[in-house]
Order: structure tokens, then sequence, then C-alpha cells
């Protein structure tokens, strides 16, 4: 991801096939004080997390997600949908077959919340 001042066009699919690993965020683009990020996700790993003072918005690139939000009934995206996780909200997403995602995050987002696991990626981390 560059950050200087020129113009320079993503293709995401294109950087979707540079991911080799799942639960690994790519930042692709930073709009104002947000990330755009990509991501494959297979299986459960995500924990159950909160982002307390940002919202979270997903879309799906590829695949299925299964998106669970706490007290309700877990519904499942397709490629094509977008939803918005509310700040505050404790949430987990899982796939059952590979799904790629497109997520829109502020700066200060941590992906997994202050729930630290395996998966957890530093900001520098996923800029790489």
């Amino acid at each position: 991801m560059k950050t200087s001042n020129t113009f320079d066009m993503i293709n995401v699919n294109d950087q979707i096939k540079k991911i080799q690993s799942y639960y690994s965020p790519k930042i692709i683009a930073e709009v104002n004080n947000e990330y755009v990020k990509i991501a494959k996700i297979k299986g459960e790993k995500v924990p159950w997390h909160t982002h307390e003072n940002e919202d979270e918005l997903f879309y799906i690139l590829n695949g299925s997600l299964i998106m669970e939000i706490e007290h309700q009934q877990p519904f499942t995206m397709q490629k094509g949908d977008l939803f918005v996780v509310p700040k505050g909200v404790n949430h987990k997403v899982s796939s059952k077959k590979e799904c790629t995602i497109l997520l829109i995050e502020s700066k200060i987002t941590l992906h997994t919340g202050n729930v630290i696991t395996e998966i957890t990626k530093s900001i520098n981390k996923q800029k790489g």
C-alpha cells in the first residue's frame, strides 16, 4: 500500500491473490480516517469481540460468511452482501468454506477488538 500523494488504482482481485493466509487482514487503501482491508476467512478462529468506539463494515466479495451478533440469531452473508456492525456490539464471524471479505474500519480499530489470539495482527502487519 502506498501512502504518497500519487493517484494509484488498486485492483482488488489482484490484491486477493496476494493473501496467503486466513484471518490476516491486508490494508489496501486509506479513506480519510478509515482503512479499506481485505481478508480471507475459513473456519471459526475469529473470537467474540467488540469495537467499543468504532463501527465495522463487512462486504462479501466471494463465498459466504456467518455473522454472529450477541443475543441475536446468526445469519449468513453471501457475495454482494454488506453489513455494518455498530460500535459496542459483541460479534464474531466464521465461514465453512473460504470467504473473501472487504472491511472498512477506523484506523484505530483492532481487528479482534481487545481480545488477543493467535490470529491477531498489528496494523503494521496488516500493511505488509
